[in-house]
């Protein structure tokens, strides 16, 4: 059995976006490459309400799935498909934008708002499919709880505990804790990109101690290790098949060429984005 090792370290940079959400922009343009098929990763961490209520008016996705995970806090939300609810603490919502549709992300004033969102990149077979969600609710992510650690399995699985299988990218997205002083080891499939981004206190790889908010990309292997310091670390941590196809990125728009970016975007000018039956 082969450990994973840390090959690369991402610390993100502070960023406004939406209407003017201050966040984390740990993956973006810069790591497409290296962390396929993860496009981006924004963490959010604040107790500040004016850092995150203007929120992520009415946009437009193609060509992607997003992730969102609150691990602490309130978003409403509403699309084009007619879907209206809010994602609260402990929940996840999995959207698949496909060919294309509107959304609002729209944060509440709470004690705190802490989880993030991921961008996970559609293969060209599936960048024009039926935009769909599911919502992960608290009560549906099953806990594994070992020596020292716990794991909350959002998709995939961990040592038998399974959690929902989405409709396309098949990742892994787990939510680990670990206590102080003690490790966690997490098998992972050969060939699967594989990162964790420690959410909230220090982990320790091998010799190497990492920051809280950094990213942490591994070699390919068998497992990934990490343990808890002087304080427990929570840790989120992503495996995927990398999708390995040309990546043309525009916005809030995912595709694999520019021509194709220029007919999203004319699409939107021209009111023909959404489109009411699935081209695939």
């Amino acid at each position: 059995m082969k450990a994973r090792k840390v090959i690369q370290v991402v610390q993100g940079i502070n960023a406004v976006d939406g209407a003017g959400v201050h966040l984390r922009r740990v993956l973006s343009h810069p790591t497409v490459e290296d962390f396929d098929p993860f496009l981006m990763l924004d963490s959010f961490d604040s107790e500040n309400p004016e850092d995150y209520i203007k929120g992520f008016p009415m946009h437009p996705h193609r060509g992607i799935e997003t992730v969102t995970y609150l691990i602490e806090g309130r978003i409403e939300h509403q699309d084009s498909l007619g879907n209206k609810g809010s994602i609260e603490s402990g929940c996840s919502q999995w959207m698949t934008g496909g060919s294309g549709i509107l959304h609002q992300e729209m944060p509440q004033a709470s004690k705190r708002m802490l989880g993030f969102q991921l961008w996970l990149n559609l293969p060209k077979s599936e960048k024009m499919t039926e935009p769909k969600y599911f919502e992960i609710r608290k009560e549906n992510i099953p806990i594994f709880k070992g020596s020292g650690f716990t794991v909350g399995v959002l998709s995939g699985a961990y040592e038998g505990t399974t959690g929902v299988k989405p409709h396309h990218i098949q990742a892994m997205i787990l939510d680990v804790m670990v206590e102080a002083g003690k490790k966690v080891k997490i098998p992972t499939p050969r060939g699967e990109t594989v990162f964790v981004f420690l959410m909230e206190g220090e982990g320790q790889v091998d010799e190497t101690i990492y920051q809280e908010k950094s990213a942490l990309l591994f070699s390919d292997g068998d497992f990934a290790e990490l343990k808890a310091t002087e304080k427990s670390v929570h840790l989120i941590l992503f495996s995927a098949l990398p999708v390995k196809e040309p990546v043309a990125w525009g916005g809030p728009i995912v595709m694999n060429t520019e021509e194709e970016l220029i007919q999203a975007f004319t699409d939107l000018k021209n009111g023909t984005f959404i489109k009411e039956e699935p081209l695939i």
